[in-house]
């Protein structure tokens, strides 16, 4: 299952760390980032580009970091846990890293075979910050600083993970048939398999990305301008703000 509308500041930040080493490799092939932007909102991908991105705060990439010590964090103390970035509580937090250690995947997610990994695709490229050893053969996976859906990925996220998997697809010459994306936070790990629907939304993104020449028409008063960091320069006016003015 994939939510759609999703906040891009709230629980799908856009994992903008990678844009610039994405951009500096094949700059007229379009990047796992202007994809999952493209998903999100053409409009925001075309600010974005115009007036460039510095990247996730630092407290983005804190919990991202947590994705790398599965192994410490479920033996950590309350006190450690509670020092660190996670948005449960110690003892569920410790619960939900006993519930993910059941994964067949779990000793690879602990030690993958490689770490912020640089794919090149046919139709695009981008970084992945895990290449993981399974039974179905190597997977890629993309940590997420936010919080998961209540069931599957966000629809930007589920777009970013097929890009990805067709990308390490076309490399190695071999099916991959999913992704994962990580939510260290919360200590959940989601799967995104390449069906025909995942595949489909792929490809509109795409469409989208390389259709992309000036502004796309403004969102209407979505959850999405209203969480947006370009809705400043974009202009969206939202329904509180309108009430607020009188309009």
């Amino acid at each position: 299952m994939v939510c759609a509308n999703t906040p891009v500041s709230g629980p799908f930040p856009v994992d903008r760390g990678f844009k610039r080493e994405e951009a500096a490799t094949r700059p007229w092939m379009p990047t796992f980032t202007d994809l999952s932007r493209a998903a999100f909102c053409p409009r925001q991908l075309y600010y974005a580009r115009r007036d460039g991105d510095d990247g996730p705060p630092e407290t983005a990439r804190a919990r991202q970091r947590l994705a790398f010590e599965y192994a410490s964090l479920r033996e950590a103390s309350d006190a450690r846990l509670r020092a660190e970035p996670i948005d449960l509580a110690p003892s569920d937090y410790r619960t939900a890293l006993d519930r993910l250690a059941g994964r067949d995947d779990w000793s690879a997610l602990c030690e993958p075979r490689s770490t912020h990994v640089a794919l090149e695709g046919k139709d695009c490229h981008g970084r992945v910050h895990k290449l993981i050893d399974t039974a179905d053969g190597v997977v890629p996976t993309l940590v997420s600083p936010g919080s998961p859906p209540e069931h599957g990925v966000w629809e930007p996220q589920q777009v970013r993970a097929v890009a990805a998997a067709k990308a390490l697809s076309w490399e190695r010459g071999e099916s991959v048939p999913r992704a994962l994306v990580e939510y260290p936070a919360h200590a959940v790990v989601r799967t995104v398999r390449l069906t025909t629907r995942a595949k489909a939304t792929y490809r509109r993104a795409l469409r989208a990305v390389r259709a992309l020449d000036g502004p796309p028409p403004r969102l209407r008063d979505t959850s999405k301008c209203r969480a947006c960091d370009f809705r400043t320069q974009c202009g969206v006016r939202t329904r509180s703000m309108r009430s607020l003015l009188g309009l």
